[in-house]
């Protein structure tokens, strides 16, 4: 689902263990066995890999007196020479004896040599040259991930790989391995890990320890993917937030992207960013689209919600009162938030309203005047916008506010209040809030008579 919802389209991969999609099947490594032991054979016979027949106990052995003689730690140099000098006659007989084996590579490498590699992130990275003989096939005939990924990514055709910084350590390996084959060395870029701030320290979001690290929080949030996308790029690439400020209704396949200005250091996880990025999202999308999305949500994680949509025609009406403006309203981060942001527009849901705040209106007498003298003389529904919005100053003037906010700035101590300050009280008569998208569009869809009832609760 994920996959669908993210529109991550892999171009091969595996249906099951025997069937595939793609040029270069088989891609279960179960099932390419008899390709990797062709390349041990070929290092074998040019004497660039051999048979080892160390136990962990032997290896452990190695490891400690390293440590006490504080050497690098490692099978290497004069640590495998002897394994390295074994005669074929020697390697036969532990083979037929039923000693199990591991094939190395035999490393040319010199430790106090330098390679550089040039990461597509982290630019030039100088390292020792590899002088250790690594394990290419496990005694099981699986190999490692070093064996594994030239092989495989050889003959794929892979181009570039990138992968996370903590194999940058592994270049030195991969670049010896590489060469020892005779494969080109593809180009690496080499991911900093998305961080976390936790108590004033950042650390490396976990995916056991942070929900934010999965997919399926985001779905049970209901953040759209296109959100999660848009956010990801904000912290992959410096320069996608002015390029999204520039180009607002621009696809996100149309932003260029370069590997070379992602973060070295490590960009951090941001939720608080990410819903600011998602009420943008959502801002741009259409009424019928936030329909859509938001009930095939609801069926998933909301019975309420989906109560609320089942008037497909109403709800359109509500989801899109101040969408598609110059100016969209931007208060729903995630459609768990919906609910919450639309339930006063529902009679059974703002019924249940017992407390009402009118703002800097405190004298509920005066409260219920101003809704009285709304209901009864200045209310029309057929009314446009700007006779509204006159009408609603005449309002205030006829109960000594001032007709405008600017007038009152100017002197305060003249009148209680201002035009915008009637409108929160018929605004809370009529959805029991004081922050709403526009009072104007509210009205229209509640209609006259829902109207009228809520103004005498």
């Amino acid at each position: 689902n994920s996959v669908k919802e993210y529109e991550v389209n892999f171009d091969e991969y595996p249906l099951d263990v025997d069937h595939y999609v793609g040029d270069y099947a088989p891609y279960v490594q179960s099932k390419r066995v008899d390709i990797y032991q062709a390349f041990v054979k070929d290092l074998l016979i040019k004497d660039l890999a051999y048979p080892s027949f160390l136990t962990s106990e032997q290896l452990n052995e190695i490891t400690e007196k390293q440590q006490k003689r504080k050497q690098r730690i490692g099978y290497y140099g004069i640590w495998a020479s002897k394994e390295r000098a074994m005669t074929m006659e020697e390697v036969k007989e532990k083979v037929e004896a039923g000693n199990p084996y591991v094939i190395r590579l035999k490393s040319k490498g010199s430790f106090d040599n330098k390679i550089v590699v040039n990461d597509c992130i982290k630019g030039r990275i100088e390292f020792p040259e590899n002088d250790m003989d690594i394990v290419l096939l496990k005694s099981d005939g699986i190999p490692t991930y070093h064996f594994a990924h030239a092989v495989d990514d050889t003959l794929m055709g892979t181009t570039h790989v990138t992968r996370g910084d903590e194999w940058v350590s592994s270049l030195p390996v991969h670049v010896d391995l590489f060469n020892t084959l005779g494969f080109p060395l593809p180009h690496y870029a080499h991911l900093a890990t998305i961080q976390k701030e936790e108590d004033g320290k950042r650390r490396k979001i976990s995916k056991r320890k942070d929900p934010e690290a999965a997919v399926s929080y985001y779905d049970e949030l209901g953040v759209p993917p296109d959100a999660v996308k848009e956010y990801l790029l904000n912290i992959a690439n410096s320069t996608f937030e002015n390029w999204r400020r520039q180009n607002k209704d621009a696809n996100i396949e149309d932003f260029d992207f370069h590997l070379n200005k992602m973060s070295v250091s490590g960009a951090l996880f941001d939720m608080v960013k990410l819903f600011d990025v998602a009420k943008i999202v959502i801002s741009r999308y259409s009424a019928e689209k936030v329909y859509n999305d938001s009930y095939a949500w609801a069926k998933k994680y909301d019975e309420e919600l989906v109560k609320l949509l089942e008037n497909k025609d109403y709800a359109l009406k509500v989801l899109g009162i101040e969408r598609g403006n110059a100016k969209p309203r931007k208060d729903i981060a995630k459609w768990s938030d919906l609910k919450e942001n639309i339930s006063y527009m529902y009679n059974e849901e703002f019924d249940k309203i017992t407390e009402f705040d009118f703002g800097k209106v405190t004298d509920k007498e005066l409260a219920n005047k101003i809704s009285k003298l709304y209901s009864k003389k200045y209310f029309d529904i057929n009314d446009d916008k700007q006779t509204w919005f006159d009408k609603m100053k005449d309002l205030a003037e006829e109960v000594g506010f001032a007709r405008e906010v600017k007038e009152w700035k100017a002197d305060p101590e003249k009148w209680p209040g201002h035009v915008g300050d009637i409108s929160s009280v018929i605004r809370s008569k009529l959805t029991g809030r004081l922050n709403t998208p526009d009072l104007y569009e509210i009205i229209k869809v509640l209609g006259k008579d829902e109207v009228l009832r809520r103004l005498t609760k």
